[in-house]
């Protein structure tokens, strides 16, 4: 008998003979009971947990709620679509605290300097969200390049509430992913954030410090 069927037979009386592993579950979890007033509420909770920020508004006063956020901040700029519903309701706006508004209309090579080092925030829609990972589901265009919501250090997301699915599989049916995808489909689950440097949890690294959620209801 070796050295090594040594210790292996120790190890085995020690802990009463051999341990069977029990066995892996890899089915794929496609619903939740939960009604869409519980998708709410768990994505919420679940986005907030990680530092994200997540407010329930309207249609008819999203624009000043976001514009009294972005004034506390000292935000003094804002990156909006141009053919984006929410674009062009920023545009029509008469709210004068609103911040100057920005477009990405150029391409990265003419305005990169300009993108990562004088835009204070980037605003954009969202395809819909997953209650159960807290998750926003982000599918950039040409009208939102994935940068809009990468690089600012504010991003805000416009999400409408009832597009909350339970679980990505529910969303992946539900909204037909298989019949087309764009070349980039984003999950954001919360701020930037990583444990790189000495295992210490640290936000805004590589990119956004801040996310804003504004939950469209009714």
């Amino acid at each position: 008998m070796s050295a090594r069927d040594d210790i292996l037979n120790a190890l085995r009386a020690r802990r009463g003979g051999t341990i069977s592993a029990p066995t892996p579950d890899f089915s794929v979890v496609t619903e939740r009971p939960w009604n869409a007033a519980e998708k709410l509420d768990r994505f919420q909770r679940m986005i907030e947990s990680v530092h994200g920020e997540v407010h329930r508004v309207d249609e008819e006063t999203w624009v000043d709620i976001l514009a009294d956020l972005l004034k506390t901040r000292g935000v003094r700029n804002l990156l909006a679509p141009l053919k984006h519903t929410i674009g062009t309701a920023l545009r029509e706006s008469d709210n004068p605290d609103l911040p100057e508004l920005l477009s990405y209309d150029q391409s990265i090579e003419h305005w990169q300097p300009s993108l990562f080092n004088e835009v204070d925030a980037g605003i954009t829609s969202t395809r819909g969200a997953i209650a159960e990972t807290g998750s926003l589901i982000l599918w950039p265009s040409a009208d939102e390049p994935r940068l809009m919501s990468l690089v600012p250090p504010i991003h805000i997301a416009v999400l409408e509430a009832d597009q909350i699915f339970a679980t990505f599989q529910e969303a992946l049916g539900l909204q037909h992913w298989s019949r087309g995808m764009p070349t980039n489909a984003l999950l954001v689950s919360g701020p930037s954030k990583t444990a790189d440097i000495e295992q210490t949890l640290a936000y805004g690294v590589h990119g956004p410090k801040e996310l804003i959620v504004l939950v469209l209801e009714g």
